[in-house]
């Protein structure tokens, strides 16, 4: 998925998807996706399921007998919802995550490789107000090393 999209969420958390989002999500519109609360920040990820499915059977890999991953996994699907886009294509956002990501009224929708971000405006705007210099450096650590493995992330 490709883009950043600015729109409103109304009081009772229903959310229209812009035309482009949807049209890239045309595929998996079907399916249904799951929201979640991000790991990282105060943000939504919206996961289509067969990237939930993916994400899941790698969460399944995991020892629950051993309490650091049972914890984890409770906390990394604490406040997940299945949900689906509506006849007038809107997505409902639950009352427990508007709270956890605060969102007021303006959204912004921001892909992130497989998953959509759902951020409150004021707070996406501080997360992406980053000087060159500490952008230019992270992009260096991040991509800038050696392809050491199959993705080609050092």
């Amino acid at each position: 998925m490709i883009g950043t999209y600015e729109c409103k969420v109304d009081a009772k958390g229903r959310l229209p998807l812009p035309a482009g989002l949807k049209k890239q999500l045309a595929e998996v519109l079907e399916e249904g996706f799951v929201l979640k609360r991000s790991v990282f920040r105060n943000c939504l990820e919206l996961h289509p399921m067969n990237e939930w499915n993916n994400v899941m059977a790698d969460v399944n890999k995991l020892n629950r007998f051993v309490k650091k991953n049972n914890d984890f996994i409770r906390q990394f699907t604490a406040g997940v919802k299945v949900v689906e886009i509506d006849s007038n294509g809107r997505l409902q956002i639950a009352r427990d995550l508007v709270v956890f990501a605060g969102i007021k009224k303006d959204v912004v929708l921001s892909s992130s490789v497989n998953v959509v971000e759902i951020w409150d405006k004021e707070s996406y705007e501080k997360v992406v107000d980053v000087t060159e210099v500490d952008f230019a450096q992270l992009a260096e650590e991040v991509m800038g090393g050696t392809k050491s493995d199959e993705n080609g992330v050092s």
